[in-house]
């Protein structure tokens, strides 16, 4: 159930609507728009229903959400969210450009990929530390020294950087050093997990499962809503399909979906949509005018050495002429970037 309160509805009659909720035992969730205070109701639908919330004072309507998802959905909050990390806003209407290694291998690949994409018009590092991995004896990452270097290069480059975490038990350590938490593929479905990084202050970094539905996408960005953290940034990663030209399908119709259905703010990752480097600039192009609010490219200045997905990993030069035609995008759709 979606509460609206009237424009003019004060403090203390909000708080009213807040108590009846929490009397049987819902949770009441605020949103403060420019123009309206929404309260979204979570628990026994037919308990809600039965309360006379309409009568209220300040009470403008409720309305029932059919959604599963409803802390997320434009229902609950019309108004776009807008997430700043270190004086870098995303979902404000810009374009947010994040890159990096896939992976932090060293201190040397790391500051000269880092200065690399700053200097090309990347905004925010990306680069992991925890590495999950389909062979156990692959490389895992650099762990708590891997998170040391991406803090030093975030004083070196002034850009602020997002890190995977991988365990309920590991988010407090990650959210010490990153400024953006990221939930990879194969955890977005890790319920334990998504409700720990909801609990935790720093924003939220999370990419579609591999084989959800937007639905399913959604319902996990409620479940780390739902706990308090309000800073999600969703991220088109690719599906997996009947195709096999491809690492991996790029969704481009998630993202005016996802637009329409809520108002979190969406990036596309053409790195790991392709698994395929020569595929990543027109994926690019495609992201900028399709409406996604960034975009998020591995970039390695050895591809051909990299310890995790060197294939689809772009040299700087390439990464700068990637920025160029997005550039050329953005301005001719007015976008600023």
């Amino acid at each position: 159930m979606i509460i609206v309160m009237k424009q003019d509805a004060t403090e203390q009659q909000i708080q009213v609507v807040v108590n009846r909720l929490e009397s049987i035992d819902c949770e009441a969730h605020i949103s403060v728009g420019r123009f309206h205070t929404v309260i979204g109701a979570v628990g026994d639908r037919q308990q809600i229903l039965q309360l006379p919330l309409e009568a209220l004072a300040g009470v403008d309507r409720a309305v029932p959400v059919m959604l599963p998802f409803k802390l997320v959905s434009r229902d609950f909050q019309d108004e776009n969210t807008v997430i700043e990390i270190r004086g870098v806003r995303i979902g404000d209407g810009s374009f947010t450009p994040v890159a990096g290694p896939c992976a932090v291998e060293s201190r040397d690949i790391l500051f000269q990929t880092a200065e690399a994409v700053k200097k090309a018009g990347a905004t925010v590092l990306r680069g992991d530390a925890f590495k999950p991995r389909t062979s156990p004896f692959s490389f895992q990452g650099l762990k708590e020294k891997g998170l040391i270097l991406l803090a030093e290069a975030r004083e070196e480059f002034d850009m602020p950087f997002v890190a995977e975490v991988l365990d309920p038990r590991d988010v407090d350590l990650v959210a010490s050093y990153a400024d953006m938490l990221r939930i990879g593929t194969r955890n977005m479905s890790n319920f334990a997990l998504l409700t720990e990084v909801g609990r935790s202050d720093t924003p939220v970094m999370l990419k579609r499962g591999f084989t959800a539905t937007l639905e399913e996408w959604l319902n996990a960005a409620e479940y780390i809503y739902k706990e308090g953290n309000q800073d999600i940034l969703m991220v088109e990663r690719g599906i997996r399909t009947f195709e096999t030209a491809s690492r991996n399908t790029l969704d481009i119709t998630a993202v005016p979906l996802l637009k329409e259905l809520s108002h979190l703010p969406v990036l596309i990752d053409p790195s790991h949509s392709s698994g395929k480097r020569q595929l990543v600039a027109p994926l690019s192009r495609a992201a900028v005018a399709v409406g996604a609010d960034g975009l998020m490219i591995d970039v390695h200045p050895t591809p051909e050495t990299a310890l995790v997905d060197g294939a689809q990993a772009i040299l700087p030069e390439e990464f700068a002429a990637v920025m160029q035609s997005v550039r050329d995008i953005a301005k001719a759709l007015r976008i600023p970037l």
